[in-house]
């Protein structure tokens, strides 16, 4: 059966019953238009909603016209229901944001039962989704409420992947460690990226890099936030004082 695929992620790129259609979208609004049903499929849309995903500052002069006209010319090249506001994507269709979710609940699952392969694996499928932004230079308040998603995404991603790095050890301690420097860079108040940094560097034998890192994060809490590391991010610290 011919393949349906849709990135949003980075560059659109969308692939219906094996025919690329990005080109054929009905220019910028349509492009618009398109993203936001493919991330909205699971239901029906309404007239308002897509009007405020298409004009979220200024609505043109004959808005109803206007989303009309646009409805049609999608219709042309994407299989959007004629009785619902929804696409009707074939049942094996691909999107890359539904994926990234996929593949994080089953990364998250395997770390529950210490399957730190699958884990890896599956937490790196949303790594490099993730990473990339979505709709890069489109800006809209549906836009970025997906952003924030994917960023989340991303974040926990890198804590599933550099848990299971560490579990699995050997070269595998290298990618523990640029996920839990990426953690620092993205996101330098949540303390998983610190923790899975300390842990690197302690399995290394190099307490002492590890101790500084904690104190790294001490003082930045304390001095930004007016908070002390949490009880876990102690632990882990004591571990390493021993």
């Amino acid at each position: 059966m011919a393949d349906t695929r849709i990135h949003l992620c980075g560059r659109l790129v969308a692939r219906i019953s094996g025919r690329r259609v990005e080109g054929q979208l009905p220019g910028h609004q349509g492009r618009r238009l398109f993203a936001y049903l493919v991330l909205e499929r699971s239901r029906p849309a309404t007239r308002a909603e897509l009007t405020g995903a298409l004009w979220p500052d200024e609505q043109p002069l004959a808005t109803d016209s206007a989303l009309s006209a646009l409805l049609s010319k999608l219709r042309r090249v994407a299989p959007l229901d004629r009785g619902e506001l929804r696409l009707d994507l074939p049942g094996e269709a691909w999107v890359d944001v539904e994926a990234a979710r996929e593949a994080l609940h089953r990364s998250q699952a395997a770390v529950t039962r210490s399957d730190w392969a699958t884990a890896w694996s599956a937490g790196r499928v949303t790594q490099h989704i993730a990473a990339r932004e979505l709709l890069p230079g489109e800006e809209a308040p549906w836009i970025e409420e997906h952003r924030r998603e994917l960023e989340e995404l991303y974040l926990r991603s890198l804590e599933l992947v550099g848990r299971a790095a560490v579990e699995i050890g050997g070269g595998e301690l290298d990618t523990a460690d640029r996920n839990g420097r990426r953690l620092i860079s993205r996101a330098p108040y949540r303390e998983s990226g610190y923790r899975l940094l300390m842990e690197v560097l302690s399995a290394r034998g190099d307490g002492a890099e590890a101790l500084l890192v904690y104190d790294e994060l001490r003082r930045r809490l304390r001095d930004e936030l007016g908070i002390a590391p949490s009880p876990l991010t102690q632990t882990v610290y004591k571990q390493i004082l021993i």
